[in-house]
């Protein structure tokens, strides 16, 4: 089964983006990485808090009546006990398979915080920094969160504003959840192609040093 990052993006897309990154980069010495992961993190604690809400309720309403009805009381703690294990089992397994549900109990804030974590390791661990001119960008897509974060290395924010950015993560942003995601990403790499080219032209050895697009699980 395809997890969320594959299914983010079909063939024929990823083809798209990478035809855009690696026609951003013969206008700019700069290297641009496009990386789209099913999730920052796993968030255990959400799937705990979430199996909880659905399964103490119904235990208590499922305990009160069917006690009754099988006669061994309506507060019988050892009944209530097994019927939430079940249920909290259930519920458990519903929420972690149910991205939709599993983010209403995840605050707005833990989200922003893994995002922004996976996405500084992400730009050491694909060797963004190590680029000659210091001019590497990263366009961190995390899928589960509908999260985007673009970090960019040190020779660039000396030279791009970092308002530049953040007007790009919104216009990414919005386009994905208008439902251009292949379109949006694309635009975007332009964009990025356009900013680094105005700062960091294309020299004649220039060399692709990373890789375009990176699709991965998380």
């Amino acid at each position: 089964m395809k997890n969320l990052a594959e299914r983010f993006l079909s063939a024929a897309d990823r083809k798209q983006i990478e035809a855009a990154v690696a026609g951003a980069e013969t206008q700019t010495a700069g290297e641009i990485v496009c990386m789209i992961v099913s999730r920052s993190y796993h968030y255990p604690v959400a799937s705990v808090l979430g199996a909880t809400v659905l399964a103490l309720p119904l235990a208590l309403l499922v305990t009160h009546f069917l006690g009754a009805w099988l006669w061994i009381g309506t507060d019988n703690m050892w009944f209530f006990l097994g019927l939430f294990a079940i249920l909290f089992a259930i519920g458990h397994w519903t929420v972690e398979h149910c991205p939709s549900l599993k983010r209403r109990f995840i605050s707005q804030q833990e989200i922003n915080e893994e995002v922004e974590e996976a996405a500084i390791t992400t730009f050491f661990r694909q060797g963004l920094y190590r680029t000659r001119d210091a001019n590497g960008v990263l366009l961190f897509i995390s899928v589960f969160e509908h999260k985007v974060w673009l970090l960019a290395d040190k020779g660039i924010h000396e030279k791009i504003p970092q308002t530049e950015w953040e007007h790009l993560v919104a216009r990414v942003t919005q386009g994905i959840g208008q439902g251009q995601r292949a379109e949006a990403v694309c635009n975007a790499i332009r964009e990025i192609g356009d900013l680094l080219q105005a700062h960091f032209p294309i020299k004649p050895d220039d060399t692709d040093e990373l890789q375009n697009l990176i699709v991965g699980e998380g």
